[in-house]
Parts: C-alpha cells; sequence; structure tokens
C-alpha cells in the first residue's frame, strides 16, 4: 500500500492507494468520530461499489443518500436535496459523511460537509481517475451555476482519502481517459520526468496494470499533496494546478454541464494554453508537440467546439475564479515541468488561439 500525507499541521490527514482498499474495514475504522456514518454516492456508483463499503463498515449505523450522475447534477438543488436527507435523518456534528463516487459526489459531499451544522467530518472514497489524482485531494469543494463552474463552495478538507485502483476496472473508457488530462497536467506543470515516464509508459496505463496505475496516481497525489501543504488556498503556487482550466470551463458552461466531460475540457484548455505559450515565444513549439502529441494518444479532444469563439469564452471567462482587480489571470506553461501564472496576454494572441 501506497501512504503519503498531505501536511496541513492539525488538519493533515493520509491518503492510501491499493488494491481492494475497500476490502479493508481496518483501513476506515481510525478515522470514523462516531459509528454514525452516512455515505453520499450515485447512481451509477452505488450497486457496484456501496456493498463492499457496507461490509467495511460493519458495526456502524449506516445511512446513505444516492444522487444522480452526471456533472449536471452538481448544483444547489441536490446541495440542497442532500441538506434535507441530512436533516429527515437527525445527522449531527459527530456524523461522518462518506464521499463514495467521482469529482461530482466528492465536490458535492466536500461542501455539504462544509456546511451542514458548520462542519462536519467527511471522508473522500474517489472511484474515478479524475477523482482519485486531483478533487479528493486538496479540499477543495463545490457546486456549479449556470454562470460558472465551482463558483459556490468551501476550502474543507477531508478526514481521510481511500483510493482503491480497482475501482477503475468498471470505468468507461471515455472516463478514464478524461482522468488523464489531470494526469497529464501534473507532467506539464511541475515534474519533466514524470511527463517523459507517461510518454514511455502509454502501453502499461491504457492496460490499466495494477502497479503502473497505483505508481501514476501516487505520483499525481504527491505532487499535488505537496502543492496544497504550501498554499492551501491557492493564493500563488497551487493556482498553477488550473492549467487547462480556465479555457476547459469556459467551454463546460457553453456546451452544457455534462456534454463535454471536465477532463475532455481540461485537455483541449491545456492545448490552448499552451498554443498561447507557443505564440507568445514562452513555450518551445517542440515542447508544445510533444504535450498535444501525448494528450491525443488517449483520445482526448485538442480544439475546442467550432460554435464557440473569442467572443464566446471571455463571455464565460470574465465570470473565472481567476479574475482579479478586473484582470483575468491565465496558467500558461514555460516549458514541460514549469509553468507562470500571468494576465498579461494580448488579445491578439487570444483572439489568434480562440478563432
Amino acid at each position: 500500500m501506497t501512504t503519503l500525507t498531505v501536511e496541513l499541521g492539525e488538519r493533515s490527514y493520509p491518503i492510501f492507494i491499493q488494491a481492494d482498499l475497500l476490502k479493508q474495514p481496518d483501513v476506515l475504522g481510525p478515522y470514523l468520530k462516531t459509528k454514525t456514518v452516512v455515505v453520499v454516492t450515485n447512481d451509477v456508483v452505488e450497486p457496484l461499489y456501496f456493498p463492499l463499503l457496507e461490509q467495511a463498515l460493519t458495526g456502524c449505523e449506516i445511512s446513505k443518500i444516492v444522487i444522480r450522475d452526471g456533472e449536471e447534477y452538481k448544483n444547489l438543488q441536490t446541495f440542497e436535496s442532500v441538506i434535507s436527507q441530512l436533516l429527515a435523518m437527525s445527522a449531527a456534528r459527530d456524523t461522518t459523511l462518506i464521499a463514495l463516487g467521482g469529482g461530482v459526489v466528492g465536490d458535492l459531499t466536500g461542501f455539504v460537509a462544509a456546511s451542514f451544522q458548520r462542519g462536519m467530518p467527511f471522508i473522500q472514497i474517489p472511484t474515478t481517475l479524475l477523482s482519485q489524482v486531483d478533487s479528493s485531494v486538496g479540499g477543495k469543494t463545490a457546486v456549479n451555476h449556470p454562470l460558472g463552474k465551482n463558483m459556490i463552495g468551501a476550502f474543507y478538507q477531508p478526514k481521510v482519502v481511500l483510493i482503491d485502483t480497482n475501482s477503475l476496472a468498471t470505468l468507461p473508457e471515455r472516463e478514464f481517459a478524461a482522468g488523464m488530462a489531470e494526469v497529464i497536467k501534473y507532467g506539464v506543470i511541475y515534474d519533466v520526468d514524470f511527463f517523459n515516464w507517461l510518454e514511455t509508459n502509454q502501453a502499461a496505463i491504457k492496460a490499466k496494470e495494477t502497479d503502473t496505475l497505483q505508481y501514476m496516481i501516487a505520483r499525481c497525489c504527491a505532487i499535488k499533496a505537496e502543492i496544497v501543504a504550501i498554499d492551501e488556498r491557492e493564493s500563488g503556487l497551487r493556482a498553477l494546478l488550473n492549467l487547462g482550466h480556465t479555457f476547459g470551463h469556459a467551454i463546460e458552461a457553453e456546451q452544457g454541464y455534462g456534454n463535454w466531460l471536465h477532463g475532455e475540457a481540461v485537455a483541449t484548455g491545456i492545448v490552448l494554453a499552451s498554443s498561447v505559450a507557443t505564440k507568445m515565444d514562452w513555450l518551445q513549439t517542440s515542447e508544445f508537440r510533444r504535450i498535444l502529441e501525448l494528450i491525443e494518444s488517449f483520445n482526448l479532444p485538442t480544439s475546442a467546439p467550432a460554435d464557440m469563439d473569442y467572443d464566446c469564452f471571455m463571455r464565460h471567462m470574465r465570470h473565472d475564479k481567476k479574475v482579479q482587480a478586473g484582470k483575468l489571470n491565465f496558467v500558461i506553461p514555460t516549458q514541460i515541468g514549469a509553468a507562470k501564472v500571468t494576465s498579461q496576454i494580448s488579445e491578439e494572441v487570444l483572439r489568434a488561439v480562440l478563432s
């Protein structure tokens, strides 16, 4: 088993990564404040993995809340529904919420945990690649608004993150590929050796070899844990984790949440940001091609939707969380393994890239 720690003082917590973790009840036990547990999951994950989790929680008083699957349900209506069900169950501040599912379930459950009675403990058990390598770690919780993605939320850390790599066996190929966008992002912004490893190990990744997946997920979580420990609330270094997200969130909002998967939109956003960097002479053309080719190798989209032009992107991006003092900040790669945040992108360059 791989064990990592997100170092945040008294709010530090471990990340456990291994196949068959859901079959090991002794891993969860130490992180339950009481034996009263509410599992939040969705209607796809529930029949697959709730029975395993239920067995691991032997001796607990277990309730479950099942939401609809899909990004389009990550909204205030679902948030209110979950809160109402917790109230009906007479859940208390010492009830432990467990998020069992992908990024939507994790983000929503975390926001509920941060809000219900001003804070209750929660545990992340991510079941998609994207949530395992990114959204389950770091304490960002939120729901979407029609005008912008993740605009309503809180920073709220889990007590533990349990990553059972076996859950990827039932993940649709499109969802697995979407998760690879976030994996590639870590190599682009932070770790050239990891990017090189991804290029070399594409076949093993696609074959979902157990040791390969465990290493890949652990490396992503280690990078994120290191960044979050330095900058929990995204005042500096953590902003680099948003590579591709400014463009990607605009695509998701315009196309309708769920029509483009988050990872697909991020993949395209990474290519757009890299294209901007190339036009600004910040990124070598050869490195741009490597980024493009690695993203394409996992059958991810690399071009913006045909019905989105510069004005359409800007309409959405003006609502982005990264707008500060009226200026829109972009994360731009400067070489494979390094990136910077800048607002110094000319309209001419943006129009050229987004046309």
